[in-house]
This record gives structure tokens, C-alpha cells and sequence, in this order.
């Protein structure tokens, strides 16, 4: 079974003999399957295409990488066992909310709300994965499309510095869930530019952990960020009891993750 709950590919010597579907692979194909290399790239994004605000004052573009040959069913699993074990109304998780106890966490406690926390967490800690975050200071743009600008050469370069890696795949493709248009052109751009083997699918958050793992990743680099600079909100602090704990407990495995 992959992570995502999508397919495994395989072919038979150069004619494809489709896709399977979980589970193990029968014997009779051992000796003569040969696996596809694919590599799921999931994107989330943090803050908007409009001029600086005080109180969002970074666009964060993460990209979290998953290669199917890494299985991390039994993850899955023991996410799904912790979160049915809370009977709380967890899915998809929104962990800039779920810190900030906003929208449909409003209702939850402290404990249940951190209880949610760490089951997402720990799935994006033990998961066999990597992330990269492209981050612009709003503040540095001036003129109209700086934004985008920045955006774009930050994601190429990054693409262009690792493109050897990328390329020992036989097949790249990135889930977004397209929230921001803009955002969606200039992936596309910078992917198709720099890779031929990209596919682009469209995502429902609630379909896919990978997905909600990303979101977790896009908000811990928001908070590495005011770490750094000392404005963590009043609700955060609550939530993870000190910048200190955050640091110490939390954001130094999550560094480990990153892209090499």
C-alpha cells in the first residue's frame, strides 16, 4: 500500500502491466516486476498575494517530499487509531487554527486541542519525508508583482540546485489543492521549466495526511520565524507553554526534516 493511497506503478521490462492496488504483490511477479520510481511532492501554502500587513507579514511556500518506495502505512495507521481513539472532529486538521484555537477549534480545551496537535505532529516526525519552505518578507516588496517575483526564483533556483535528485525519478507528482491562483501558475511554471516527467493533481486536504503533514510544516516555519524575532501571539505562547518548549520539543526534530 503507498502513503497517499494512490497507486504503485509497475512495468514488465518496457510494457506496462498497470497498477496495484495495496496489499502484497503477488509472488509470481517478484522476479520480473520492475518498480516505477515516483515522488509525491505535496504544497501548502502561508499568507496571501496582498500588500504587508503587520500581522502577516510572510508568504511561505512549503513543499513536502515523499518517495512511494518509503511506506509509511503503519504511520497512517497509528495516526487514524489516536485521532478515532479522541472522537473529536479532526479531519482535515488546520494546525495555524488548531494553535490559535480558531473557527472549529474554538468549541475544543487546551489538552483536546494539543491532543490533535501531537498526533499530527508525531506523524510528520517518525514519516519518511523531507520539506523545503520558499519564504519572502513582504516587506521587501515594493512594487506590484515583487510577490511573485521573488517567488518564482526562490522555487526555480531551489528546483535548478536539485534538479540531479529530482530527475532519478520516473514520475514527479505534486498535489495542491490550487487555493490560490497565483500561486498555482507559478508552480506549474517553475516545474514544467525545470522538470518533464511533473503531474499536477488537484487535492481534497481531507484525502490526504501528506497533505495535512504540509500544512502542520507551513505553520512551524511561520513560528520558527517569530521565534526568531520574538513576536510569538499570546495564543501561541499558551498553546505550547513557552518559546522555549517550542524550541526544545517541537521545532528542532521539525528542522530535521528539511531538505538536504
Amino acid at each position: 500500500m503507498n502513503a497517499i493511497g494512490g497507486n504503485f506503478s509497475y512495468c514488465w521490462g518496457t510494457i506496462a502491466i498497470g497498477s496495484y492496488h495495496g496489499g502484497e504483490l503477488p509472488r509470481h511477479f517478484l522476479s520480473k516486476a520492475v518498480y516505477m520510481k515516483e515522488l509525491s511532492i505535496f504544497v501548502d501554502e502561508s499568507g496571501d498575494f496582498g500588500e504587508f500587513e503587520h500581522h502577516s507579514p510572510y508568504y511561505i511556500v512549503t513543499l513536502l517530499f515523499h518517495n512511494q518506495a518509503d511506506d509509511i502505512t503503519n504511520n497512517i495507521n497509528i495516526m487514524n487509531d489516536k485521532l478515532k481513539h479522541l472522537k473529536l472532529p479532526v479531519n482535515p486538521i488546520h494546525t495555524a487554527p488548531l494553535v490559535r484555537r480558531e473557527y472549529e477549534y474554538k468549541i475544543l480545551t487546551l489538552l483536546e486541542r494539543k491532543q490533535i496537535f501531537n498526533a499530527i505532529y508525531n506523524f510528520t516526525r517518525t514519516s519518511k519525508i523531507t520539506y523545503h519552505s520558499v519564504i519572502v518578507d513582504k516587506r521587501q516588496c515594493i512594487k506590484e508583482y515583487d510577490l511573485i517575483e521573488k517567488l518564482s526564483k526562490n522555487l526555480s533556483s531551489f528546483l535548478k540546485k536539485h534538479m540531479m535528485s529530482f530527475m532519478d525519478y520516473d514520475r514527479i507528482v505534486c498535489y495542491y489543492d490550487y487555493g490560490q491562483r497565483e500561486l498555482t501558475h507559478i508552480l506549474i511554471t517553475a516545474f514544467n521549466i525545470a522538470l518533464n516527467n511533473v503531474e499536477f493533481t488537484k487535492v481534497a486536504p481531507a484525502n490526504y495526511k501528506l497533505f495535512q503533514a504540509t500544512d502542520l510544516l507551513c505553520t512551524m516555519e511561520l513560528l520558527s520565524l517569530k521565534l526568531g524575532r520574538k513576536t510569538l501571539t499570546k495564543s501561541e505562547l499558551i498553546f505550547f507553554t513557552s518559546a522555549r518548549d517550542l524550541e526544545k520539543s517541537y521545532m528542532n526534530a521539525i528542522i530535521r526534516k528539511r531538505f538536504p
